[in-house]
């Protein structure tokens, strides 16, 4: 009786395509260090968070670490699993590669190239963890920079995930650039027939005596008006020492500020005819 045999698959160009030795073992091996690897990612992020909440005059440095490690952990398990799980030689590693390009031409292109997004933004560096940015209509504090999205948690604390592809063909905007201090902006709106100067101190001085204010030589107060038809802007300049403050800062600034106006008879503009969207009153200054 004649013994069966396993013909080798032959390729388009008629070479055999070399049998890589995929068994279940092989793919269970392979399944494991995956696992490994997400309890590993899983493992580095909680303790870089807790590390980054106790170095506080750090903490976005030390968050900074987070993309870094992640990518790492899951490059070495890749790089483990096709080298000694299933011990590609070369000619097999080409093989491999022509496989997974055309699976990524058809139908994986998409999530490659968020995969590759995530890569440029971990080194280039627009934004970090722990960074205020916008992008697009959304703005929150970057809380993960992961394989295929950006997470952030918005000021009405929903998280959003933006595609990291998408991150990098949209404008973005970014409010501390890895730093800890940031400037926040507050805007309050009075009448034109209003005492203007008058409500420039107040606004100071609200400013300035604000528990959450952070003044130095660099990092100045800065008061400005601006006129517009029917009622007068006036803005605060002012930095905290944690962005996480930026809210608690805005609000308590401007509920003391208003309760001096008031007091002083300075009155909010005739009801609308404040544009708070595109029109003169989101102009710079």
């Amino acid at each position: 009786m004649a013994e069966n045999a396993t013909a080798p698959l032959s390729g388009p160009g008629g070479g055999a395509i070399p049998d890589i030795g995929i068994d279940s073992s092989t793919i269970i091996s392979a399944l494991l260090l995956l696992a490994i690897a997400y309890v590993a990612v899983r493992v580095a992020v909680f303790l870089l968070g807790w590390l980054s909440e106790r170095a506080y005059e750090h903490r976005i440095t030390v968050k900074m670490a987070i993309p870094i490690a992640k990518l790492a952990i899951y490059g070495f398990a890749i790089y483990h699993i096709l080298g000694s799980v299933f011990q590609l030689s070369t000619t097999q590693l080409i093989a491999f590669s022509g496989l997974a390009g055309a699976a990524i031409g058809f139908g994986l292109k998409d999530l490659v190239a968020e995969v590759v997004g995530g890569v440029v933004i971990v080194l280039d560096k627009p934004y970090q963890v722990g960074d205020k940015v916008r992008i697009d209509d959304q703005y929150g504090e970057v809380t993960d920079i992961g394989l295929r999205a950006t997470r952030l948690v918005t000021p009405d604390d929903n998280l959003v995930s933006v595609s990291n592809q998408r991150v990098l063909n949209q404008t973005l905007a970014n409010a501390n650039a890895g730093s800890q201090e940031m400037m926040v902006v507050i805007d309050l709106f009075i009448d034109s027939a209003s005492d203007a100067s008058r409500a420039m101190e107040i606004l100071r001085e609200a400013t300035v005596t604000s528990r959450y204010v952070y003044i130095s030589e660099k990092r100045p107060v800065t008061i400005l008006l601006k006129d517009y038809p029917f009622y007068r802007r006036v803005r605060s300049k002012a930095y905290v020492y944690d962005l996480r403050d930026e809210f608690p800062f805005e609000t308590d600034v401007t509920k003391r500020a208003w309760d001096s106006f008031e007091a002083e008879g300075i009155e909010p503009p005739k009801a609308g005819i404040v544009d708070l969207g595109g029109g003169p009153a989101a102009g710079g200054g």
